[in-house]
This record gives C-alpha cells, sequence and structure tokens, in this order.
C-alpha cells in the first residue's frame, strides 16, 4: 500500500505488537508509539514557527532518536528535511542557508546566525500528539554536499514523499529489517538506508559515534542484519585484535554494504573470507541518482576491483578527452544517463550539473569497463596527480599505504614540485603506537612490491586526528590547496622528504 512518509509511524504503531522499538541510540529507544507522538508534538511546534507545506526544514542534529523524530515531523509538515552536520563553522552554514531557505532550522550552532531556530535540545512541550493531515511534500529529502570544490550545493531529490509498504526498500533491506547505523546522519547513505529500514518497518539500531569493537557488539545484541559501512569503519574493525573481533557473534548479519568512498582491494578481500562472499555488497553512485553499480562479493572475487554493472534505472558510459566512447578496458570518465531522461532524478540548488548537451551526466570519477559491462574505478579528475606527465591516482596510492600495519587512514595529495610539476604528499594518522618515523623510513620498503616506485609518497605528514570525517569522506582539494598555500607562504608544517615529523610537535 501506498502511504506518505508521515504516516509510517502511525502505520506500524496500529499493526505492531505494543511496545515494539524503532529506533534506538545506547539506552535510549523509543517504540512506534512514541515515534508517533512525539513527531505529531515536534510538527505542530515547527507549524508555530512558520512551516508551511513546501517549505525546507534544515536538521543540524547529532545521531538520536530526536533526529528521527525531526524528520517525521517535518514530513507530517508537508516539507522537505535537510540534514547537515551540527558541526558545521559558520561560514559554510551560513553558505548552505543562503541557498537552501529554509523556513526553521533545528540544532546547529547558534552562531550559524538562522532567523528561525529551534535549539537542538528544545522538547515540545504543551502540543498535541494526534495525528496530522498535511499535503506530502513534493521531495522526499534536499542533501548538501561540498563536493571536491568545497562549494556547497543542495541536491534536491525529486522523489515525492511517499513509500511502498509492501515492498522492499531496496538494497537488500527487506521488510522488517534490523539495520545498524554507524554512519553520521548529515551524510546522503546514512541518512536514507536508515529511514528506508523504518519505512520498511525494521529497527534502526543506531550509534551516536563509530566505534570498532561497540559496532560488533550492537550487531550480536541487536541481531543486526544489515549494515552500510565505508572502507575506513571497516579498517578499523579489522585492525582490531582478530580475538576481539572473533569473539562476537555476527550470524545474525546477512547484509554488508560499503559505499561513499574507494575500498582497498586488500581489505575487501579479509572481509569476504571472513564473513563469506555472499554478506559483502558495493554501491558506486551518486546521491544525485543518475545511475548506480552494485556489485556483491562472489562476482567481485571474478571481477577484482570492479564495483558492478550498472543497474537497470540507467545507463552508463565511458567518455575519452575526445569527446567519444572509449574502448573496453580503456580509461575515461564516467557519465550516466537515467532511463527517464536527463533532470528527471534531482536538481541542484546552488550549482550547475556536469551535463552533456545529449543529456549525458557526470560526478567527475574517470574509469572503464571490461568487455562484460563491470566498472573498475579511477579518482576523480581533479583528484588526480600529474607527476613527470604520469598520472598518479590517490585512492590507489591510499588503498597501499593503509595496508601497512601503522597506518590507520591515509589522505593522498598532489604537491606543486619544480622538476616533475608534482609530488606526491601523504597525509597519515597513525595506528595505536606507531612510531612515526620508523614508519616513514620503512614505507618505500613496504611498498616496494605493492606500488611502482614512481607512486611512492614523496613526503610525508603526520595528523593526529583522521583527515578524513566520520563517513569516511574527504576534502582532498581543501586539503591540497591548503598546504599548496602553506608552501607558497614558506610555512614549516612538518613536511619531510626522508624524515617524517607530526604537525602536532
Amino acid at each position: 500500500m501506498l502511504i506518505p512518509l508521515a504516516d509510517v509511524p502511525r502505520w506500524y504503531a496500529e499493526r505492531k505488537p505494543k511496545n515494539t522499538v524503532a529506533v534506538s541510540h545506547g539506552d535510549d529507544a523509543i517504540t512506534w508509539e512514541q515515534l508517533e507522538s512525539n513527531a505529531n508534538r515536534r510538527a505542530r511546534a515547527f507549524a508555530e514557527r512558520g512551516v508551511k507545506p513546501g517549505d525546507f526544514v534544515a536538521i543540524g542534529l547529532p545521531n538520536s532518536n530526536a533526529f528521527y523524530e525531526t524528520t517525521f515531523a517535518v514530513w507530517k509538515c508537508g516539507a522537505t528535511p535537510t540534514s547537515l552536520s551540527w558541526r558545521l563553522p559558520r561560514g559554510e552554514a551560513s553558505a548552505v542557508l543562503e541557498i537552501l531557505k529554509p523556513a526553521l532550522v533545528v540544532g546547529g550552532e547558534a552562531d550559524w546566525n538562522a532567523p528561525n531556530r529551534l535549539p537542538a535540545d528544545f522538547s515540545p512541550q504543551g502540543f498535541s500528539d494526534a495525528p496530522i493531515a498535511n499535503p506530502v511534500s513534493r521531495y522526499w529529502k534536499a542533501m548538501t554536499s561540498g563536493g571536491s570544490t568545497g562549494r556547497p550545493k543542495v541536491i534536491l531529490d525529486h522523489g515525492p514523499a511517499v513509500i511502498e509498504t509492501s515492498l522492499s526498500p531496496g538494497l537488500e533491506i527487506q521488510v522488517g529489517t534490523s539495520l545498524l547505523n554507524p554512519g553520521p546522519l548529515y551524510h546522503n547513505a546514512p541518512f536514507i538506508l536508515s529511514h528506508y529500514a523504518l519505512f520498511g518497518g525494521g529497527r534502526v539500531t543506531g550509534m551516536v559515534k563509530f566505534d570498532a569493537e561497540e559496532t560488533l557488539r550492537l550487531i550480536e545484541n541487536n541481531r543486526v542484519q544489515w549494515v552500510n559501512f565505508v572502507p575506513t569503519m571497516m579498517h578499523r574493525i579489522w585492525a582490531l585484535p582478530e580475538n576481539v573481533r572473533n569473539g562476537y557473534d555476527l550470524s545474525s548479519l546477512k547484509t554488508v554494504f560499503h559505499m561513499a568512498a574507494p575500498m582497498p582491494p586488500w581489505l575487501k578481500e579479509r572481509w569476504i573470507e571472513w564473513l563469506g562472499p555472499e554478506r559483502v555488497w558495493e554501491l558506486y553512485g551518486g546521491t544525485e541518482r543518475q545511475g548506480a553499480c552494485v556489485i556483491n562479493g562472489v562476482e567481485w572475487l571474478a571481477h577484482k576491483g570492479s564495483v558492478g554493472k550498472i543497474g537497470e534505472t540507467a545507463r552508463l558510459r565511458i567518455i575519452g578527452e575526445d569527446g567519444h566512447d572509449v574502448a573496453p578496458g580503456e580509461t575515461g570518465e564516467i557519465y550516466f544517463l537515467p532511463n527517464e531522461g536527463a533532470g528527471t532524478t534531482y536538481h541542484y540548488l546552488g550549482a550547475e550539473p556536469k551535463r552533456r548537451p545529449d543529456g549525458w551526466e557526470s560526478l567527475g570519477d574517470i574509469g572503464r569497463l571490461d568487455a562484460e559491462g563491470y566498472l573498475y574505478l579511477g579518482d576523480r579528475l581533479a583528484d588526480m596527480v600529474l607527476r613527470g606527465g604520469a598520472n598518479i591516482y590517490p585512492a590507489e596510492v591510499e588503498a597501499a599505504v593503509s595496508e601497512h600495519p601503522g597506518v590507520r587512514s591515509c589522505v593522498v595529495v598532489g604537491l606543486p614540485d619544480s622538476e616533475f610539476g608534482q609530488r606526491v604528499h601523504a597525509i597519515l594518522e597513525l595506528a595505536g603506537r606507531a612510531d612515526a618515523q620508523d614508519v616513514a623510513d620503512g614505507m618505500g620498503a613496504f611498498l616496494s612490491d605493492r606500488l611502482s616506485r614512481y607512486k611512492h609518497p614523496e613526503s610525508f605528514e603526520v595528523v593526529t586526528a583522521s583527515p578524513r570525517d566520520d563517513s569516511g569522506k574527504v576534502r582532498r582539494t581543501l586539503l591540497r590547496d591548503e598546504r599548496a598555500d602553506w608552501l607558497k607562504q614558506g610555512r614549516d608544517f612538518r613536511i619531510m622528504p626522508a624524515r617524517v615529523r607530526s604537525t602536532a610537535d
């Protein structure tokens, strides 16, 4: 049955056993009845603050039960939710809000200077929890992105705020699935996937912040069936002592998806060996939904390094620098076209798509197709390091460097070089008590049978916090440009070609 997203909590509250948990974060859990009542109260409070059908509401809340109460409240207002990191600096938040022009901001920082804002700890006291009837929002979500440039834009999804309750929401999420969400809800994948589980009447076990061992404990305790990770999370789980990693019962787990960032092949092989190929899945695509590729572990073992084939809803082609399709095995820019035509799945606020006259669109990534139509990714064109005329793909170098037991996370950028044009620079977060000097001095030997010599990092920098965010994403352009400016200024930011010191020194 097709119902508005606004009615999902009531639909399941009326059909599931009383006091069935819908969402939990730590010891804080809410039932379907509570989700319905609390969302109704919030919706009335939002309406009192001026939210009307067709408006946008910006949500700047950390992962919490209140986050889901707020999204359903927004849909009950007939409005569209936009999720923002509650930690956005004032300038970045202001840029997004100027584009979005929301009727209300819930949460976020006080210095965002939003004209109409409710604090993060807002509690809707004195409002009725009776059901609400409003027009269905034309757009079910609007997510923000800085892309590789850092310039904000809003991606308005053209899907209406309705759901078919009898069908699987997709991506192996079945009706009634128990799902673990370890990622921040201001990113598209965690937002979509955790809500998909609720749309299907499942249970969402949320994490306020990712922790490797806690993830395994929650899977065991809540009999989690489905989880989506980014490779950084999978790396941290794999880095746990073997007796810890294997000390939890993961038999309930049917599906592990990963997406949003390149997956090092060595790490994927380890997870496939650990859980079995039928449980490990990967998706490649954009928030814009022009097209997506999906592959499971069984297929991946036969096409190692691939992100799968294009799905049934779109077409894919690889276009070379001359504007023509390249042959299988040759590299070019990846373009998508939805079956229903260009611009049918989304439109931007604050930006223009990279769209050819014939409607095909690019996300800026490069790749190649094999003879069977499986896609293999390179990097974003803007992220490539051009060293002495040779193209070096940061993701390839990062995958090799991150395999080092002393490295917890790695980001590679190209820095100006008077001889070669650019040189490969690695920004490292070290694992445990790894010694920075030992890691740097031993990296050449470690990479000798993993990467061609010209791809080896020529300088290192150690940072005390991950250069990637909680969702595994990295603003590579920002990191590169920041360091290039430092070089121009003659600033010492602890780059050493043969030796390495920490930026915290």
